[in-house]
This record gives C-alpha cells, structure tokens and sequence, in this order.
C-alpha cells in the first residue's frame, strides 16, 4: 500500500521548487493533493507535469493569495468540495525581502508575515475541524534554518521562519489530545526555481549551481527540492506516528 493512500493534503507555495516536489511525491504514494498557489502559470505548470509523471494523480489546482486572511476558509472549502476530508496540511508558502531592520518598511512586515507566518495560522485553523475528523491529521510547516541562524539583511524573513517554529511546537501542543500532529522541517540551501532565476543574470546556470561547491554546509552542495519533500513525506506519513512538536532539519549540516 502507498504510504499516503487514500489521504487528502494541501500544500501551499506548490508552483515552487519544495511545494512542486512534495506535491509530486504525495500523488505517487497516493494522496489526492490540493496545491495552492499565487502564480497561476507556474501552477499550471507543475500540475500538468505531475500529471504527464503520475498519470493516475488526483490534483487540484488553487490561485489564491494565502496573504489574504479569507483564502484560508475558501481553500479549506474548496478541497471539501472536490475530495470530501483534510489528512493532511503542508504550510510551504513564503516570500522573501531584502531590507535591513533600520529600513524596515510596515509595508514589508505586512507581507512577509502575511504570507510566511499568519497564512500558516489561518489555514491551520481552518482546517482543524477536518484534521481532528480524520483522527490521523498531521501539519508540516516549512520553516527555514534560518529561524535559528538569522543574517543581516532578511531579518523580516528570519522573524517569521522562527516565529513558524514557535507556533508548530504552540499547536502540537493544543492539539495531542485530538489527534493531530504538528511539525517543521527547516529546509538549507535548496536549489529551486527562485534560485536559479536569481543567479541567472550572473550568468550561472541550474546546472552550474548543482555542480558548484559551497561552503553554506558541510556537504557543500545545494539540495534538490525532492531532498526536502522526503522528510516532509514521512512527517506527513502515519510512519511519523509518534512524532509531534519536532523540527527537522533537511540542511546538509548548514554551519553556524
């Protein structure tokens, strides 16, 4: 039997790198999947090439803003409409700025924590009623290393990783006794199609970046997306069973 067989999940940020490979994991092991996703063409995109991968993949397609606080009910709403249930919840989405702290915009702060942080807490409970029906619910937010190795420069982005982590461990907590398990995985230097858009105008190449070396951990490499999507699977799997408020961390030993 697949390991998700008969599950239902939503992954959010599922036109990106991590989304698109745990979204073409859950299908194969045999989940109905809901992706959910601002970037329409890119969306489409990946839901036509799980397809053409897994031809017998049950995915449903979501543009929506999770920034907006209403989208939460309307995806929950939706993936009921089309499969019935909630099993499962992956929390992925995320946006990035680049602004030092003494030039913090209230615009920035907005979206970032908007996007990274409130639309995990929405959408969580939003779903909670069906997660707890399901008696074998799990969440899996996507957080970052550094939520506990911040730099200059992102702070707003490192704010809301950590803040991811704080509230996976809040709401394992609240919810051990109904069912639900909550966890985090922490993904490192993972080599998506944000990254390979940024160092293009350098002129390096996807492939560039997966055979260059790098010091960022001690395996100096990029990940594949696919790398964090495994433990991802397994958290979301009933293999992960006695498993709730953990963090793990898919880094290739990031170093301090």
């Amino acid at each position: 039997m697949a390991r998700l067989d008969g599950k239902v999940a939503i992954i959010t940020g599922g036109a990106g790198g991590i989304g698109a490979a745990t979204a073409e994991l859950f299908v194969a092991e045999g989940a109905a999947v809901v992706l959910v996703d601002i970037d329409a063409s890119a969306l489409k995109d990946v839901s036509e090439a799980i397809r053409t991968r897994v031809p017998a993949a049950r995915v449903l397609d979501l543009e929506i803003d999770v920034g907006q606080e209403a989208s939460a009910a309307a995806i929950v709403e939706r993936t009921l409409a089309a499969f019935g249930k909630i099993d499962i919840l992956v929390n992925n989405a995320g946006i990035r700025a680049y602004e030092p702290l003494d030039a913090a915009k209230a615009e920035t702060w907005s979206k970032i924590l908007s996007v990274n942080l409130l639309s995990y807490a929405y959408l969580a409970r939003e779903a909670l009623p069906s997660l707890r029906s399901s008696q074998k619910g799990a969440i899996v937010n996507v957080s970052s290393t550094h939520a506990f190795n911040p730099r200059g420069g992102m702070g707003q982005y490192d704010v809301a990783k950590a803040g991811i982590i704080s509230m996976t461990k809040t709401l394992a907590f609240e919810e051990a006794d109904r069912g639900v398990r909550v966890n985090a995985v922490c993904p490192g230097l993972t080599l998506t199609p944000f990254h390979v858009r940024r160092f293009a105008p350098e002129g390096k190449t996807e492939q560039d970046l997966r055979t260059e070396r790098t010091d960022h951990n001690i395996q100096r490499r990029w990940a594949d997306p696919r790398e964090v999507a495994w433990p991802i699977l397994w958290l979301a799997s009933d293999e992960a069973s006695f498993m709730t408020a953990s963090v793990i961390m898919a880094d290739g030993g990031t170093r301090v």
